[in-house]
């Protein structure tokens, strides 16, 4: 924030609403790193890990909406702050919705566990999908810590190779499924963890 209002307190507002928007996207890279980790490894113990994230994930959300509502009923910004505060209140929505997706991965590698339930499948295309994805939300954190919007828009665009890696893991997935009708129920675990990176 490199603009002063006359007002020191709304400095001080903005740059909290902002560090907090950090901290709980830092909070819900952790928890897609961790996802992926333990999909990789098929850890039980590190996708519950990720699982007890989720109400400290949901508990940000509502504190930042109710500061960034605070200061559109107390500051009534204008312009460039109120599009910041929007941007925040829109953000925070988005995170915990991505904090949702890594929950749903981390219950999905657990339910494989508890199953034991063998597979014979490649999925380095989600693998690879979800370090894009990671990626993404890594340089969407940086961009926004630095409002620097030509960095947003080739993240925008990167976007679409993610799409690319899925579409392709779908049509080895189906042909694995033709092959051998007794992985059809893992398969299909394994699909939703796809669609959620």
């Amino acid at each position: 924030m490199t603009e002063k209002h006359l007002s020191s307190q709304f400095d001080a507002d903005l740059n909290t609403i902002n560090a907090h928007l950090l901290e709980m996207g830092g909070l819900v890279e952790s928890q897609v790193a961790n996802a992926m980790k333990a999909f990789s490894t098929m850890d039980a113990e590190l996708a519950s890990e990720v699982l007890a994230k989720e109400k400290a994930v949901n508990d940000f959300e509502i504190n930042i909406d109710k500061e960034c509502a605070e200061i559109l009923a107390r500051r009534q910004p204008t312009a460039k702050d109120l599009r910041l505060v929007l941007a925040i209140a829109k953000a925070i929505s988005n995170l915990e919705r991505v904090g949702d997706e890594a929950d749903h991965i981390a219950a999905r590698i657990k339910k494989i566990v508890e199953v034991n339930a063998p597979y014979q499948i490649n999925v380095a295309e989600i693998r690879i999908a979800g370090q894009m994805a990671l990626g993404l939300l890594r340089r969407s954190l940086d961009a926004f810590a630095r409002m620097d919007s030509k960095a947003a828009a080739t993240i925008v665009a990167d976007d679409l190779e993610i799409d690319n890696e899925f579409r392709g893991f779908v049509r080895k997935l189906n042909s694995y499924m033709s092959e051998d009708p007794r992985i059809i129920s893992t398969a299909l675990e394994i699909l939703f963890i796809a669609k959620a990176v």
